[in-house]
């Protein structure tokens, strides 16, 4: 990846051009399209239980085929390089790699990412792995899931396996994705994996999920080369006040310390903020928060992986309001603990196909934030895309001209903060296949390349095309 004292910045006109080494690449998750559900060792992860369970996800789809990606992982790899991506960001499957959670590696399941980072290479790709991208062995659930301690020191053992067995191949390592969905969204408001709707547990599994990471952080030094890299992936939320009002900018406070610094807070700065904690005392003294864990959460990291789709608004309420128009489903449990005060706002403009507003002013802004916060540490966008109601035409194409303008904007976005100062190195397009979206099924499209489900026959769209010039120059074109 370039260093900062690559980042020149040149004069901005119709055409950008980014730094010499910014890393150009796509996205996926383990469950979302690999499939293969049962095979060679595999068992069933939380996702697997929640999708067959009646009612939780969209058309009853389950992720035991999706793309079935491991069975066509070379047909995918191939694209990749027609593509010209430098790098593929994939998930490990804990689940197909120690199947219960303990105990010895499955090597049927680390030949499959073996083959596949080898394959890689071999295309000129740049792997970048994934330890955990929300599909926990459902027999470490059963055990208590994330709220317990046991599952972050599984998770630094499991963290040991994969960098035994892949860290001669790998040289870029990713701790955790999105842990906030992971404790709020799976523990708190129930519409994520495992699907339970206990806010003392959503706090509970926040803070196992910092100690595994920092835990998984410090398993992976011990093995990997000097040179390998480690990192977090962080959905940080961009919170805008609805107004100028001392109570929406409370709202904001209060919205950013659960949605942010619950976790930039202990694994970047080793202390969880002290409003948050003032915020949920009425629910929890934080006892669970053990002597020692802050030092293992505050691990060094070599960058920060930014995920951004949409901006996040909110206001002052007097708690008698709702709070599902927060953009993370439908559900009457809240996936904010102690923030029934708040309401969300979804900001005028266009939207996508998820109703996520499209601003990348967003995506600009939050990256600033993170440079004035974090001055020393460097910046991926590890996802960023958008889902529309995509199709392919009676000739077989699939134009999706939307996902062209949401990505130009975004990059244009991620170019202007370079400029400005931010030390951004890379960006991971969501995502290279249309999958399993979660709770969605496969009702919602982000991928680059259309996926006909039946068949499983890959189309690129033309924004795929669009993108890969872009990673083939690193010019991003003039509107």
């Amino acid at each position: 990846m370039v260093t900062a004292a690559q980042q020149t910045a040149s004069a901005p006109d119709a055409a950008r051009t980014f730094p010499k080494g910014f890393l150009w690449g796509s996205a996926t998750a383990s469950y979302q399209i690999e499939g293969a559900a049962a095979e060679d060792g595999r068992t069933p992860s939380i996702w697997d239980t929640y999708a067959r369970t009646p009612g939780r996800v969209r058309n009853g789809d389950t992720g035991d085929i999706a793309t079935d990606h491991y069975h066509r992982w070379r047909e995918d790899v191939a694209l990749m390089a027609e593509l010209g991506l430098g790098a593929y960001r994939f998930s490990l499957a804990w689940p197909r790699i120690q199947p219960t959670g303990r105990g010895p590696a499955v090597q049927k399941g680390l030949d499959f990412y073996r083959r596949l980072t080898d394959e890689l290479l071999e295309k000129g790709i740049q792997p970048v792995a994934t330890l955990y991208h929300w599909d926990l062995p459902q027999e470490l659930e059963d055990a208590g899931g994330w709220p317990e301690r046991a599952t972050a020191e599984r998770f630094a053992e499991y963290a040991a396996l994969a960098a035994d067995a892949l860290g001669d191949r790998v040289k870029t390592w990713t701790t955790l994705n999105e842990p906030w969905c992971s404790a709020f969204l799976g523990y708190g408001s129930g519409v994520h994996a495992p699907g339970r709707t206990d806010p003392v547990a959503a706090l509970r599994a926040a803070h196992h999920l910092n100690l595994g990471h920092g835990l998984a952080v410090q398993a992976l030094r011990d093995r990997l080369p000097a040179a390998a890299q480690c990192s977090v992936t962080l959905n940080i939320h961009h919170v805008r006040p609805l107004t100028a009002t001392e109570g929406d900018a409370d709202a904001v406070r209060r919205i950013d310390a659960l949605a942010n610094r619950v976790f930039t807070g202990p694994m970047l700065q080793g202390a969880y903020p002290e409003d948050l904690l003032k915020d949920t005392a009425g629910l929890t003294d934080w006892s669970f928060v053990k002597d020692g864990d802050l030092e293992q959460i505050n691990q060094p990291l070599d960058f920060l992986g930014v995920n951004y789709y949409t901006p996040t608004v909110v206001s002052e309420t007097d708690g008698s309001g709702t709070h599902t128009s927060d953009g993370h489903g439908n559900s009457p449990h809240s996936p904010w603990p102690a923030a029934d005060r708040v309401a969300f706002h979804q900001p005028p403009g266009e939207r996508t196909a998820m109703g996520w507003a499209v601003d990348a002013t967003g995506l600009y802004d939050l990256l600033r934030r993170l440079s004035d916060d974090f001055p020393k540490l460097p910046l991926v966008i590890t996802e960023n895309g958008a889902a529309f109601d995509d199709y392919a035409d009676p000739s077989g194409n699939v134009n999706d001209p939307a996902r062209i303008a949401y990505v130009r904007d975004h990059l244009a976005a991620v170019h202007r903060a370079i400029l400005d100062g931010s030390d951004v190195r890379g960006y991971f397009l969501w995502s290279l296949l249309d999958n399993f979206e979660w709770a969605h099924g496969y009702s919602k499209r982000f991928g680059a390349v259309y996926v006909d489900y039946p068949t499983g026959k890959r189309i690129p769209k033309a924004s795929a095309r669009w993108y890969a010039e872009i990673a083939r120059t690193g010019v991003l074109p003039a509107a």
